[in-house]
């Protein structure tokens, strides 16, 4: 019989792989690596478990072997196939699958036990092994039926089955749904308790499951798409949360380590990306932003500028910083935006790019789009840093972007008041393209549209980039 030592030492080898990897995840141009580290770690760490099985007698190893190759293939499809524009929708639908994956087991777990009439004696060990159950179920349960609802609400499935006013409520909404959603998060730890009192009523498993599930649905749906990157980031943490319970549940250490890990760092940059919104993680979860308050009422109008126009104000600049937006991932522009750039610095043009920590659906969507691109990874600039060199560019792009470049911001007034933004309206020139004067998430108007310095370029994001790379190319 091998010793356990064995299995611990590769267990800490593919916990170590997970560290080294999340570590490289901090930087744009480290994080394929850093993918590539973590990807290896978990081979390990299935390998050892699958060794460990094997020594231990386990049966069912056709089941096993199937349920392995039926994942590397839905998982292989996925991740080739889908779109960099549909990038945060695949994440909201792994970090989904994590938190299922890990209730799956949990309650596989205190099912067998109960069947099996292995149920520990009232103590500690009771305690232990049923609240990390209850726990579990409870966290991974609700994240996987949030991750679902935010799937779906990034991909705009709710508008075909439901009224629209399911998903933005009005003004009162949040506030009785508050009032349910505390009383069903009570109920579930209720439950959790009724377990621990009495560990064979499988009627109270059920329940968590079912509280769990509505749980995630209601947490979710009445968040606005602004906190999109809030909430996919949070449900991130809470997959490696239920994780680490589940490791506790079924005594495996690598899922105790790598959850903790997943769970602390989602949390991290959820705090983040609540900082860069200049709102708190309760606001996001229990107030209405982004897309349910009333939209201010347009009354001023702008004369739109043309492709040509533009293309003569960057004849002869030195420096030229693009600001990407969700506009730019909806019209697939990033590809005809890297060619502008390519065209500029062609001519001896400095360019680089402005990235909001909160610009797109997700942590680092606009990263993703433009590294797609080709775009290098030195020219990604943050906010912070971008700002620094604001005053002196002669001309910033704005494609696709709003709320994250409104001076309004910096009032401490309304819905956007506080909040970091880009600054882009200390450049000389600014550009925006975009489909109309309309607001952004938060729905306050953006008086920079309105400026002497600033030229409209109303249309499709990718559409009025290859108009003006076409008059670039004709100067």
């Amino acid at each position: 019989m091998i010793n356990t030592a064995v299995w611990d030492i590769g267990y800490l080898f593919a916990a170590a792989l997970f560290i080294f990897g999340i570590k490289q995840l901090s930087s744009p141009k480290t994080a394929p690596r850093g993918n590539r580290l973590g990807a290896l770690g978990m081979l390990l760490a299935i390998l050892v478990t699958l060794s460990r099985m094997y020594t231990e007698g386990i049966i069912g190893w056709e089941l096993i072997v199937a349920g392995l190759a039926i994942g590397i293939l839905i998982g292989a499809l996925m991740a080739t196939k889908v779109e960099m524009t549909g990038m945060p929708e695949l994440v909201a639908l792994f970090n989904g699958f994590g938190g299922g994956a890990s209730a799956l087991v949990a309650l596989s777990e205190v099912l067998d036990r109960i069947q099996d009439g292995n149920i520990p004696e009232p103590g500690v060990e009771l305690y232990a092994v049923w609240l990390a159950i209850g726990l579990s179920g409870l966290v991974g349960w609700m994240t996987l039926t949030g991750s679902l609802v935010a799937m779906m609400k990034l991909k705009g499935g709710f508008e075909m089955p439901f009224s629209r006013k399911w998903i933005r409520f009005p003004t009162w909404g949040p506030q009785w749904l508050n009032g349910v959603k505390i009383i069903l998060l009570i109920s579930s730890f209720a439950l959790i308790w009724m377990t621990i009192n009495e560990p064979a009523n499988k009627d109270y498993i059920w329940g968590i499951v079912a509280m769990s599930s509505l749980l995630g649905i209601l947490f979710v749906i009445p968040i606005g798409g602004a906190d999109m990157p809030v909430v996919v980031s949070l449900l991130n943490s809470l997959s490696g949360i239920a994780a680490a319970f589940t490791g506790f549940v079924i005594g495996n250490n690598v899922l105790i380590i790598a959850g903790s890990m997943v769970g602390a760092a989602g949390l991290i940059l959820t705090f983040i990306m609540c900082k860069a919104m200049n709102r708190t993680l309760p606001d996001v979860l229990f107030k209405s932003f982004g897309g349910t308050a009333d939209k201010a009422q347009l009354s001023r109008t702008k004369i739109g500028s043309d492709p040509i126009e533009v293309a003569m104000v960057c004849d002869g600049i030195t420096r030229c910083v693009v600001i990407p937006g969700y506009g730019m991932a909806v019209s697939q522009a990033q590809h005809a935006v890297k060619e502008f750039a390519d065209l500029m610095e062609a001519r001896g043009v400095e360019v680089i790019y402005g990235i909001h920590p909160v610009a797109g659906r997700m942590p680092g969507h606009m990263n993703v789009l433009l590294a797609e691109a080709s775009v290098p990874y030195e020219q990604l600039i943050e906010m912070e840093d971008v700002n620094n060199d604001m005053p002196d560019m002669d001309v910033a792009i704005v494609i696709g972007a709003n709320d994250t470049v409104n001076p309004v911001a910096r009032t401490g007034e309304g819905p956007l008041g506080g909040m970091p933004i880009i600054n882009a309206d200390v450049a000389r020139i600014v550009v925006f393209i975009k489909r109309s004067l309309s607001v952004g998430y938060a729905g306050v108007d953006n008086d920079l549209f309105y400026e002497d310095s600033t030229m409209m370029l109303f249309g499709d994001g990718k559409k009025m980039m290859n108009e003006l790379n076409a008059a670039i190319k004709d100067l």
